[in-house]
């Protein structure tokens, strides 16, 4: 259990932060970076729920938040030999937390129409900041490509991202009337 008496430490001001194992890395350290656009992510999937008016998405997203809180600690802590021997559970993201994205995406995807261009983002507000929340889920992506080149990261926790940009768009798409509001792409129909 996390108990939090005191927010500020004064232990970053020196532009260093902790990770779990009670290293110090600069603040603009890959890791660090990574764990940050999962933040983010989270942050504009809050907003998202804001909007929305449908409780089955609404506990989906709310699944995937508490997710994304064990993906940031998964990636604040380092993969050691010390902490992958059998006597030491960090807390990973895991194939059935991905397995469940891809179930809940299936579902939804029986209701939405078949695509027939490229979407903009748009439409109704949650839709919006779901494809906001995709975006910077792709981003955290393409940091956590960057950190696996330097350092091992558990193979799950980039599956588990890749996995929920998709997710995010047939939601996205599923909160624009399953898809019958999406705002489509005309490709060069400004050119004239």
């Amino acid at each position: 259990m996390v108990k939090l008496n005191k927010i500020y430490t004064k232990t970053g001001d020196d532009g260093s932060t902790g990770l779990v194992n009670g290293e110090r890395v600069p603040k603009n350290n890959l890791r660090v970076r990574a764990f940050g656009d999962v933040d983010e992510t989270n942050s504009v999937i809050g907003i998202a729920r804001l909007h929305l008016n449908n409780t089955k998405i609404d506990k989906m997203l709310s699944r995937i938040q508490n997710d994304l809180f064990d993906l940031g600690a998964d990636l604040a802590t380092p993969v050691t030999s010390e902490n992958t021997k059998d006597n030491k559970i960090d807390l990973r993201i895991n194939a059935l937390q991905t397995l469940r994205l891809e179930k809940e995406m299936d579902k939804l995807n029986l209701d939405l129409l078949p695509l027939s261009s490229f979407i903009l983002p748009g439409g109704a507000a949650p839709s919006a900041y779901l494809h906001q929340a995709r975006t910077v889920c792709r981003r955290a992506e393409r940091i956590c490509v960057a950190l696996e080149s330097e350092h091992t990261l558990n193979k799950n926790a980039l599956i588990y991202l890749n996995r929920l940009s998709d997710f995010l768009f047939i939601a996205a798409r599923w909160c624009n009337n399953q898809g019958q509001t999406d705002v489509l792409w005309v490709p060069g129909g400004n050119s004239n």
